[in-house]
């Protein structure tokens, strides 16, 4: 019976480290996915540049609404929210840039992927910092 249990945690733990090194790597994809959409976005509205002075109508956790005219004088609010809000309020008038081509896509002016990066690099490092030393001993252990 001891041998049975004993060959066991072995097993456990090797299985234990892959799922920890899977979930390692599939965090560090997500990250780089996140950083390569922010730039792609705004590669897409430097391709067709837009300007206006938009109102900040709603700030949720998920995201942050405003309301802009483009030069056509048609309002446009885009649903997914604005790209990049940190610090905006309600009742706040801010710059933004837009695709003309497509208005629903538009981030706050000044503002850029280079900001995604901070975040995300912290993220991934504080990831790895934890799972390296536990898979380390996991593997000592084996």
């Amino acid at each position: 019976m001891t041998q049975v249990t004993d060959g066991r945690k072995p097993l456990l733990r090797r299985w234990v480290t892959r799922g920890l090194l899977a979930l390692g790597g599939i965090l560090t994809f997500l990250g780089v996915v996140l950083v390569v959409a922010a730039w792609t976005e705004d590669i897409s509205i430097d391709g067709d540049l837009g300007v206006a002075n938009a109102e900040v109508v709603s700030d949720d956790f998920s995201r942050t609404l405003v309301r802009f005219y483009t030069s056509d004088g048609a309002e446009h609010i885009p649903q997914v929210g604005v790209l990049y809000p940190s610090g905006l309020k309600v009742g706040d008038v801010v710059e933004v840039e837009f695709s003309k081509e497509n208005p629903e896509l538009v981030r706050v002016a000044g503002r850029g992927a280079v900001v995604t990066l901070l975040p995300v690099c912290i993220t991934l490092l504080v990831v790895w910092a934890v799972l390296i030393p536990v898979v380390w001993w996991l593997r000592r252990r084996l």
